[in-house]
């Protein structure tokens, strides 16, 4: 035990405490951060394809199911018609790499519930106006959508009206009800609930919001690379712990060699000639390599 006494120096604690709290992180925080990323992204992309081929539903049976994520980006039918004055813009979005408006309105059902309904993007005017924004069609209209989940509500952007228009940094049905001083039908997508997203050429549609590429990204990689760190420090120090038992082993062994030559050549004790012991540097470059002109 006493030649690991060095692990009980000040200097190789905060090593090994630094180590363990960085494999800690890695397998409980980091590598479960990316894993679930990637985990969300696949079944977002899972969901997002299985749309495109599945034909769409009734909306009103989509209300009526229990409150589940599943059916986000599920595409449906509505009957209705568009409620007059009603139209909410989105601040902060991007058409075709410009600056632009998502733009907003509600829908009211057969049976009277009111759905609130994602018009589709417009550019900014001299990016940072909105341009005039056409009413939708009036009398009962059929659409096509696709169910989204509320984005949530933006913490410190609040609501405004600007340039006659209400405006918001955010797709949060609760808001857009207080905003718009009607009682809102969430759909079941979870806690936010949801929204419908208008698909291209349907009536009052302005440029569809794309749909996110079906790429999983690099969040697997990411995970697997934070797990293999994980492994790594401890297999580092451990080796640390290693080559400074190894170096110690070699010094102990050449002081006992020294010290032996020099014995038969002692003759008085003033002409004794004691080793020297190697400097910290001249230790240091042993162990990690010596450098080279």
């Amino acid at each position: 035990m006493r030649r690991l006494a060095f692990l009980l120096r000040p200097s190789w604690l905060i090593l090994a405490m630094l180590v363990v709290a960085f494999a800690y992180l890695c397998f409980t925080v980091l590598a479960p951060w990316q894993l679930g990323k990637n985990t969300a992204t696949s079944h977002r992309n899972q969901l997002i394809a299985d749309s495109v081929k599945a034909d769409p539903v009734d909306i009103t049976a989509v209300i009526s199911t229990a409150d589940d994520t599943a059916i986000e980006w599920r595409r449906v039918t509505a009957a209705g018609s568009y409620v007059p004055d009603s139209t909410v813009l989105v601040r902060l979005r991007h058409l075709d790499g410009a600056p632009g408006y998502a733009v907003l309105t509600t829908f009211r059902l057969a049976d009277g519930r009111v759905l609130l309904v994602d018009r589709g993007l417009v550019s900014a005017v001299d990016g940072s106006r909105p341009p005039p924004v056409p009413e939708p069609p009036t009398g009962p209209q059929r659409i096509e959508a696709r169910v989204r989940m509320s984005e949530g509500v933006t913490p410190g952007k609040d609501p405004s009206v600007q340039d006659g228009y209400r405006q918001v940094y955010s797709i949060d049905t609760a808001q857009e009800s207080a905003v718009l001083q009607q009682p809102l039908t969430p759909l079941p997508t979870g806690e936010r609930g949801g929204y419908l997203q208008l698909s291209e050429n349907q009536p009052g549609a302005f440029t569809p919001t794309p749909l996110p590429q079906l790429d999983a990204g690099p969040y697997l990689s990411y995970g697997l690379q934070w797990l293999a760190f994980g492994i790594m420090a401890p297999l580092g120090l451990g080796y640390f712990v290693y080559a400074e038992i190894r170096e110690r082993r070699k010094e102990k062994a050449a002081a006992a060699t020294t010290l032996a030559e020099s014995a038969p050549t002692r003759t008085t004790p003033s002409a004794r000639t004691e080793p020297t012991a190697p400097t910290a540097e001249a230790r240091l470059a042993d162990r990690y390599g010596r450098g080279r002109a």
